[in-house]
């Protein structure tokens, strides 16, 4: 796997989703499809061309993807990583609500009049697998093998931002992903990303039907955007949380790659660090087409 097939998977997921939205657009939806079908349609623009490229890679899936074991204690430690950078995703989210809409908040609605078993494994466990095959497992493993590991993370954290298609989770998802990316390789292993991008989600599910049952109509109110003083007051106290938190999951970072027995690995990577700077080439046509494509997407619907 090399960056060249990694930017056409990308693009591939950009073009599907685009050609789905198209006929929706031009068709309207199937009978009987709602937002389950939608969220399931939506992975499987991913993974289709994901799927195509690992096909091609002529290496085995595992040595392409890196699930490897993990400790119990070290997934314990993954959990408490995800609530520490919670924090600074709700600083972001809030940020955004500034200027645009609550994604998540906004279609809470539809969530909660699918029964909770169902959405559940749509969005705590169908979608995570599926993102984190496509763009932990794929997209940062294919650019990482360029050398230029930085690049690798920072890249692939911003597909995978930019795929989320809107403004409102383009920024917090980038900086999940960044997380996420750091902790495959503190832990060696695709099932740790997994394991935080379900937590993640998982907690979303359950908050929106925890106030469906007791506070109908607060997720419709989060969903809005607003620039008053609460909003600046939730910003502020969110700026200081994130800053105490998310150097705590650098600890714990750190912890968990001790903990796998990557420590010398981290060592090695952080003195190379220098030598691999601006090496291993990531930007290719299919890449560029891509992202403008998702800009131009993001654009149209903030308008």
């Amino acid at each position: 796997m090399n960056y060249k097939k990694v930017n056409w998977s990308f693009l591939g997921m950009v073009l599907m989703h685009l050609l789905v939205v198209f006929l929706l657009v031009m068709f309207g939806s199937p009978s009987g499809m709602g937002i389950v079908s939608n969220l399931v349609v939506s992975e499987l623009t991913l993974m289709v061309p994901a799927c195509i490229v690992l096909f091609f890679a002529k290496e085995p899936p595992n040595r392409v993807l890196g699930f490897h074991r993990l400790k119990i204690s070290s997934v314990l430690m993954i959990f408490l990583y995800t609530a520490l950078m919670s924090p600074l995703t709700t600083l972001l989210n809030a940020i955004s609500m500034l200027f645009v809409e609550n994604e998540v908040s906004a279609m809470s609605g539809d969530v909660v009049e699918v029964p909770f078993l169902i959405m559940f494994f749509v969005m705590a466990v169908f979608g995570p697998v599926c993102e984190e095959i496509c763009f932990r497992g794929i997209v940062y493993r294919g650019y990482l093998k360029s050398g230029n590991a930085l690049g690798a993370v920072l890249l692939s954290s911003l597909l995978f931002g930019l795929l989320h298609m809107n403004f409102n989770q383009a920024p917090y998802a980038f900086v999940l992903g960044v997380a996420m990316a750091l902790l495959v390789e503190a832990t060696g292993s695709l099932f740790s990303s997994i394991l935080m991008h379900m937590a993640f989600n998982g907690w979303s599910v359950v908050i929106m039907y925890v106030y469906d049952r007791f506070l109908p109509g607060v997720m419709d109110q989060a969903g809005q955007s607003t620039g008053t003083e609460d909003m600046i007051t939730v910003i502020s106290f969110y700026f200081v949380l994130s800053l105490v938190c998310t150097a705590l999951a650098g600890c714990v970072l750190v912890w968990l790659c001790m903990n796998q027995g990557r420590g010398e690995y981290a060592v090695w990577l952080w003195r190379q660090r220098k030598e691999r700077k601006g090496k291993g080439r990531l930007i290719s046509v299919p890449l560029i087409i891509g992202m403008i494509l998702c800009l131009a997407f993001m654009f149209l619907m903030a308008g």
